[in-house]
């Protein structure tokens, strides 16, 4: 979208699907990349912590910003002991400010009201342990109009100076939410609120928030959350995403190649995105076992055991996982491409 294009979108009901079109891509822009983060499990189903304090260190090296206690680390499935002893670690091995981001989560049900009490005890908990809180959904975070939510929200802007909101699609949670264009235009007037990971899985709708983010506030950091279209980093989006998880030393390089204008980024995006469509395909939460499945694979996990609460893949994945890291290791052979 052009400068003049940016600058006639003064309303958000003026961006609907049918006269939005695809935005340019912005070739040598670097990319920030944020990376949820594998809680790995032993085969007694239990938390394997040296492998998720491996997997971490990995994410950092990486480039990538590790996030933890996030739908890839199990946070619906697992209890508050698990969720501290998650922070703690983290906490253990970042270094700096800000080198982690974390899920502040509350477990609630439909019929429940907006609980901020434990909003405020997850917020101040990560913030202690270093982290930057993501506001994970909730029912009660979710009810009612818009109006109702971004009240919410302003309540919640007030515990922290820095945090990202999360619209996430049903197919993930039920108590996901995708925000109108109207209540994503008011998170941006929220100073505290630097960012949202956008998770609808619809190129469309991440494209109406682009154009919006470009106007009003061009510092918003926007992370598509959708592992079907990794490539919309090409249009603005930065990216915290599950799939990378999986390849965090791949997603750091394909990242490389788009701020060096290398082409080589298309034919790697290509090669991770089959991944993606092929782990993230329909029961959607199974993608955690596909996951370990994967890592495990790759002889950075000791089992591919998921959470035992969790849908699973078949056996026969394993074959077809394992077919497509071979001719991904002959595909960066042979473009010279190491990791």
């Amino acid at each position: 979208m052009s400068n003049s294009e940016r600058s006639a979108v003064t309303d958000p009901s003026a961006l609907s699907p049918g006269n939005l079109p695809a935005p340019a891509e912005r070739p040598g822009r670097p990319i920030w990349g944020a990376s949820a983060v594998l809680l790995p499990f032993t085969a007694a189903g239990e938390v394997h912590w040296a492998d998720f304090e491996r997997h971490l260190d990995r994410t950092w090296s990486a480039g990538l910003v590790p996030a933890v206690n996030m739908d890839t680390g199990y946070v619906h499935l697992i209890d508050e002991a698990v969720e501290d002893e998650v922070l703690r670690r983290t906490a253990g091995r970042a270094s700096g400010p800000d080198a982690f981001i974390a899920g502040a989560v509350v477990r609630d049900r439909p019929t429940d009201a907006f609980d901020y009490d434990h909003y405020a005890r997850r917020v101040e908990a990560i913030e202690q342990a270093g982290g930057t809180p993501i506001l994970f959904p909730s029912f009660g975070l979710h009810q009612g109009n818009d109006d109702d939510v971004l009240a919410r929200f302003q309540r919640l802007a007030g515990l922290t100076s820095r945090f990202y909101a999360f619209e996430l699609g049903q197919m993930f949670a039920a108590c996901g939410r995708i925000y109108s264009l109207e209540l994503f235009t008011a998170l941006l007037e929220l100073p505290a609120c630097v960012g949202a990971k956008h998770s609808s899985l619809q190129r469309q709708a991440e494209w109406q928030r682009l154009a919006i983010r470009d106007q009003r506030r061009p510092e918003f950091r926007l992370l598509t959350g959708n592992d079907l279209a990794i490539d919309m980093v090409k249009y603005g989006s930065d990216y915290l995403l599950g799939l990378s998880t999986m390849a965090p030393d791949l997603f750091a390089l394909r990242d490389r190649l788009w701020h060096e204008s290398d082409a080589r980024f298309y034919e790697l995006n290509d090669w991770l995105q089959y991944l993606g469509c092929l782990t993230f395909r329909a029961p959607v939460p199974a993608y955690r076992h596909s996951a370990a499945q994967w890592l495990n694979l790759r002889g950075w996990i000791e089992t591919d055991q998921p959470h035992p609460a969790c849908p699973r893949r078949p056996a026969s994945d394993r074959e077809i996982l394992s077919t497509l890291w071979s001719d991904l290791c002959r595909w960066l052979e042979s473009q010279g491409l190491t990791i």
